[in-house]
């Protein structure tokens, strides 16, 4: 029994618990949940057996996913098949089902988001930061120097992108303005300020979808169809200004 439970610890530590089978080389037995449970007795090492099995879960079933919010959360999302899911009920965060980007970008479509790529090299990058999409996202932009010097003097992009930073910036503005005012709300001499909560709420929301239009506008061509939602764009962004 000590070996066993020597083995299966090392194994729920190491994340490899899941399709571990019997440690005889011979023998492809697999223990079970009550053996497991029946040999090791440090709740903490439970926790992470326990932990691992609902990972094993939700990536075995199509309709469930975690919640993508970057912040970090723990939620369990069912996904509805419409595309884009509704807000996690923990974090409020709303996470699009169809692609990798970590959250829904309506109107911009999962092809707008995924990435953009230099028509020279076939160097792939971010539509936000023009960092590199692999390997890891973090260094800087490495084109050539003309292919760089060709992206941003590209007034079309340029003005499209700079309009979609800046909604995100002001979207983490009013994000930030809501945590501070949830943060006195309970102070005594504030009885209520839900309404400025919620104000926050929808400017948040309201730049998200700025942000997002301006990817959507930049890859559409369609110059009648444009013409509308640049004017609904306008007006949204003219309301959200003044709110």
């Amino acid at each position: 029994q000590p070996c066993w439970r020597e083995y299966l610890t090392t194994r729920i530590e190491q994340n490899m618990v899941v399709n571990c089978t019997c440690p005889i080389s011979e023998c492809r037995a697999q223990p079970t949940t009550a053996f497991i449970y029946s040999i090791v007795s440090s709740e903490e090492i439970i926790a992470k057996y326990e932990k691992a099995l609902l990972r094993r879960y939700v990536e075995c079933c199509s309709n469930l996913t975690w919640c993508t919010n970057p912040q970090g959360c723990d939620q369990i999302l069912l996904k509805d098949g419409l595309g884009y899911g509704a807000a996690c009920s923990k974090c409020s965060w709303i996470s699009c089902f169809n692609c990798n980007f970590p959250e829904a970008h309506y109107p911009a479509s999962c092809s707008h988001m995924s990435r953009m790529t230099c028509a020279k090299c076939n160097h792939g990058f971010c539509w936000r930061c023009l960092k590199p999409w692999k390997p890891n996202h973090k260094d800087y932009y490495n084109c050539s120097a003309m292919v760089s010097k060709a992206a941003w003097q590209e007034k079309r992009f340029q003005d499209y992108n700079e309009r979609c930073t800046f909604h995100h910036h002001a979207r983490e503005f009013a994000l930030s303005l809501r945590n501070s005012i949830s943060s006195i709300r309970e102070m005594p001499k504030i009885r209520n300020l839900t309404f400025v909560l919620d104000a926050c709420k929808v400017l948040e929301q309201a730049r998200k979808v700025l942000a997002y239009s301006c990817v959507y506008s930049y890859y559409k061509q369609d110059t009648e169809s444009m013409d509308i939602v640049e004017q609904q764009t306008e007006s949204l962004e003219l309301l959200t200004n003044a709110l």
